[in-house]
């Protein structure tokens, strides 16, 4: 339902103005929960990497006192190179698997949806990757089994992938729906063939490379901040300026031209894979700054494992208290039944075998 605007003088009239008409898109859980602004982005990146610096140190100060003087921590940026460097693994994956398109996108979204929430420090994007890519075939309607997933991708067993799908799950809010720029650019595709001047010659081309610029833009950030809409018109404009311009002024759409220049710049600018000696180098440090309470066999691990299973002991003994209690204070045969006036209530219990 639109709500009426106030006037500009404060009068409390409605305006004329036709209220603004929501999108299926606008009412999405992307839209309302996975779009930010480039400064939200990046002061999310931040807050999260330097809460995840302090809570790392302070674990290796309590397992070694000044030891973290030693380690370098990864700054946002870098963490930010180490997952776009896993969203490119995603297509070399998706190629052996025979996967299609919307898995692909899918798992690219995930994994950069999820490393909103947390860190790599904690968690590798390489086993990240892997369970996204999975949970992706799942939610898009092409299942694999575990096993055979698995089986294909050395050095990795159905454990690594599983212990990981809840935590992914639950740090999309179990929000899987993502909506694609890839199927935007289909449905522009068709529309664009039905204006006066769409080219008779080479159409299949302006098709394939709009669809690269797509494959391109899921190693930016575009989709975190721009509508899968304005992606698809973007990278249209990309491949033929020409006929993105002339569908804008078909639906008098001229004023988002501008939002395009900003889209097409960011795919031209960090739309293909990171440099790999550079990513060698991150994932070498990451060894050093990673989380211990992560790391299978340590001190620290150990500890937090121990933390866990007296707190979960603790529950059951409390749930089994609870359980004990209910059971000693309240009646076996239940409530005393009343009839529907309000009737004297009757003693179930002390009816005879006769009565």
């Amino acid at each position: 339902m639109a709500l009426a605007t106030q006037q500009p003088n404060g009068d409390d009239e409605p305006s004329t103005k036709p209220a603004h008409k929501r999108s299926i898109y606008e009412a999405s859980t992307q839209y309302r929960h996975w779009r930010y602004s480039p400064e939200q982005l990046a002061q999310t990146r931040a807050s999260l990497n330097a809460a995840a610096v302090s809570a790392i140190r302070i674990t290796i100060e309590a397992e070694s006192p000044g030891s973290s003087s030693n380690v370098t921590f990864l700054n946002a940026d870098e963490e930010r190179l180490l997952v776009k460097l896993y969203v490119s693994k995603i297509t070399q994956l998706c190629g052996h698997f025979r996967f299609p398109e919307d898995v692909e996108a899918t798992a690219a979204s995930y994994l950069k949806r999820f490393y909103l929430k947390n860190t790599v420090m904690d968690w590798h994007p390489k086993n990240v990757m892997l369970t996204a890519l999975f949970l992706a075939t799942k939610t898009c309607n092409h299942p694999i089994s575990l096993d055979e997933y698995t089986s294909h991708i050395p050095n990795t067993s159905p454990s690594d992938v599983l212990d990981l799908e809840f935590l992914i799950a639950q740090s999309l809010g179990f929000e899987f729906a993502v909506w694609h720029p890839h199927r935007a650019l289909w449905g522009l595709w068709l529309d664009v063939q039905s204006l006066e001047d769409f080219p008779k010659e080479g159409i299949t081309e302006i098709y394939d490379t709009a669809l690269s610029h797509i494959r391109a833009s899921r190693l930016t950030d575009a989709e975190l901040i721009f509508a899968p809409s304005q992606i698809a018109l973007a990278c249209l404009a990309l491949s033929s300026p020409t006929l993105a311009a002339a569908w804008a002024r078909s639906k008098s759409s001229e004023n988002v031209l501008p939002i395009l220049e900003s889209i097409q710049e960011m795919i031209t600018r960090d739309g293909s894979p990171p440099n790999v000696e550079a990513v060698r180098d991150v994932d070498r440090r990451l060894k050093l700054c990673k989380n211990p309470e992560k790391v299978v066999g340590s001190k620290a691990y150990l500890a937090k494992k121990d933390q866990e299973e007296k707190a979960a002991a603790e529950k059951r003994a409390r749930k089994a208290e609870e359980v004990r209690k209910t059971m000693e204070e309240s009646d076996p045969f239940g409530e005393a039944l009343t009839g529907k006036h309000g009737d004297e209530a009757v003693d179930v219990a002390g009816l005879d075998d006769d009565d």
